[in-house]
């Protein structure tokens, strides 16, 4: 009975799990070809907190189990909260400026 129960949580992790993969391969390849070395932490930490946060929105909208034994959503969104936590750590603050400054800052010949 506990295999048929190891077997049924490894495959309903994979049917979660597998969307969620493919969905950051996307961005992550676009940070990676776009910014600088120096800024890839700190686009990946927003990134996987923007993932938490999509995940946890979700999870509540439609009334997901807190307490189930199962792979959640919440379990998803706790997960990406860490990874956001951990590439947040790795990067510096003068990174984290020079990433807000690049996306936000607007060229000097353009019209305001």
């Amino acid at each position: 009975m506990t295999a048929f129960n190891t077997a049924h949580a490894l495959r309903l992790a994979g049917v979660m799990l597998a969307p969620l993969c493919a969905m950051i391969v996307g961005p992550a390849f676009f940070i990676i070809r776009m910014f600088q070395p120096g800024l890839i932490p700190p686009a990946f930490s927003i990134l996987f907190f923007s993932y938490a946060a999509i995940a946890a929105m979700v999870a509540a909208c439609i009334h997901a189990d807190r307490n189930s034994d199962d792979l959640t959503l919440w379990d998803i969104a706790g997960g990406f909260t860490l990874m956001g936590c951990t590439t947040a750590i790795f990067s510096e603050p003068d990174q984290v400026t020079l990433l807000f400054e690049q996306l936000f800052e607007r060229p000097a010949d353009s019209p305001q």
